[in-house]
This record gives structure tokens, sequence and C-alpha cells, in this order.
């Protein structure tokens, strides 16, 4: 089955999926099929919607690889999610017509939220230096834009389309594209951050990365992260909620803080780019700040 999984990729990246979904995809499809070979099934053509359950039930007492413990209720759904875009692959390609009818159980995750007064206090204790310039375009990216890890890291600077106040996202999460408007504030400091930061970061004037590195290259999300770290510090915010934060806190944070203000649920989804409201709803339980 090696060479469907191999397919597989290229069908995901043909369909635009997110780097992150085509990287993780295949190798939960590589733990899927090698179960199925170990339990005598050895073609695509042989696999049942039977098989696809015993597996989900399997995935509930799989011991996790990484730590110990069981896999984690978001790893299992990770893991369905992924089956249920290969099987599509494969009826798109002909060679089976499963239809997947599992719906796994989701367990409401813990949420971390910056309160509006912290997202105040990080926006100014970044520097007037070229750093500090490029961390607040990374704030407005982050939590102005509510962006995802991977969609903000794969902007490039023709992504940002200032005269419509929109950001172009070529690569989401869903595979499907979006537009992201910008707020005054926003556009204002991915000015500054392009003319005035980012010129100095590029050594070569091929690099479109929008966030540079101190080698001149596109900046990966560890980079970020550790620059949001230092801000956190600098903020003097709570050791636990350093620990726990993260670039995903500030899209948390942004959906948080518009539904508080007002904003209804179909405009805060659309603006996050969710597929449903479902996903959407989660913040709906986060208690007003």
């Amino acid at each position: 089955m090696k060479h469907h999984i191999e397919n597989f990729r290229r069908w995901l990246k043909l369909l635009n999926f997110a780097e992150s979904t085509i990287y993780s995809n295949p190798r939960y499809i590589k733990n899927f099929t090698d179960y199925l070979e170990a339990t005598g099934i050895k073609t695509i053509q042989d696999i049942e919607n039977r098989h696809i359950k015993e597996y989900y039930e399997y995935l509930k007492v799989r011991p996790n690889k990484r730590r110990p413990g069981a896999l984690s209720p978001n790893s299992i759904i990770s893991n369905i999610n992924a089956i249920k875009r290969f099987t599509k692959y494969l009826r798109e390609t002909e060679q089976t017509h499963i239809t997947i009818n599992i719906k796994p159980e989701r367990i409401r995750p813990e949420i971390s939220i910056l309160s509006t007064e912290e997202i105040q206090i990080l926006y100014k204790v970044c520097g007037s230096d070229i750093l500090g310039i490029r961390d607040r375009a990374m704030l407005s990216i982050y939590y102005g834009c509510g962006l995802r890890r991977t969609e903000g890291i794969q902007l490039n600077t023709e992504d940002i389309i200032f005269n419509k106040s929109m950001i172009f996202i070529k690569k989401t999460k869903t595979g499907r594209q979006r537009y992201v408007p910008m707020s005054e504030p926003v556009k204002n400091d991915l000015t500054n951050y392009i003319n005035n930061a980012r010129i100095h970061l590029i050594k070569n004037k091929s690099e479109t990365g929008l966030f540079i590195g101190m080698k001149g290259k596109r900046m990966g999300g560890t980079g970020i992260i550790a620059r949001l770290k230092i801000l956190l510090k600098k903020a003097e915010i709570q050791e636990e909620k350093i620990i726990s934060t993260g670039l995903h806190t500030l899209r948390h944070s942004i959906a948080t803080h518009l539904l508080n203000s007002g904003m209804n649920l179909e405009n805060v989804s659309r603006f996050l780019g969710h597929r449903s409201l479902e996903s959407t709803q989660i913040y709906t339980h986060i208690n007003k700040y």
C-alpha cells in the first residue's frame, strides 16, 4: 500500500492543503495501513467500513509512542480525519467506494486566553528597534488577524494587499484559500515592519517570506514562538501562563475578544477561516474578560 500513501501525499499537495497536513496525514495513514496489514488486509480494495471502525476503537486504547499514557482525544480525531481524507482520495481515483460514518467524540479543549489588558501590555513592551518592530508585526498577524501558526509562517510580502486592506492566505488547514481583513493599526504595523525592519534583515532580495530571521531567511515557528515568550516575560505575565501560551493562544484570544465585544458567531467564524460554526462555538464557553 506504500504507493497509495505517496500518491495521497501528492493529492494533498495538489489540492493546496497546509504543509502540516501534507506532512502529518500520510504518517497517520502509514500507521493505519500497517495496522490493516497486521490484521490480514493486504490491498486497498479489501478495506471495509468495519475495519475503520475497529481501528477507531484500537486508537482509543493504543499507547502513546511519545509519552506515557494513551492518545489524546485530539490525536484520535486527527487520525480519523486523515483517514476521511484518504478515503476521499481513493473515491476520487475510483479505487474504493468507502464512505466513513464515524464521528469521534469531541472533548472540549482547555483553551489558554490572554486578556485584552495583557494583549495591550504585549504591544507596549515591543521595542522600537528592528526586532521590536518585527515583534509588533507578529502580534498584528497572529492576534490582530487571528492567523494559525503555519499560515503566518508561510506568508509572503506579496500576500499583504495594502490597497485593499486584506491579507491573502494561500495555504490553510482546510485547504481553502481565504482573505483576512486588516484593521488600520495592523496595516500600520506591517507597513512599518516591511519598510523599516524587514529591509534590514533580508540578505537576498529574492527572499519572499514576510517574517525574516537574523540569518536573512524566512523564520520558522520555533523562532516566532521564542520571540513571543520574550514578550510575555517582558510583560510580566504569570509564569504558568507563559508556559501554556503559544501562537494559537493569540488566535484564541482575538476570537474570544471579538465575541465579547458583540461580533456575531458567523462573522467570527468567517474571520478565523473555520469550515463550520461548531469549531467557533468553543469560544462561547470562555469567561468574559
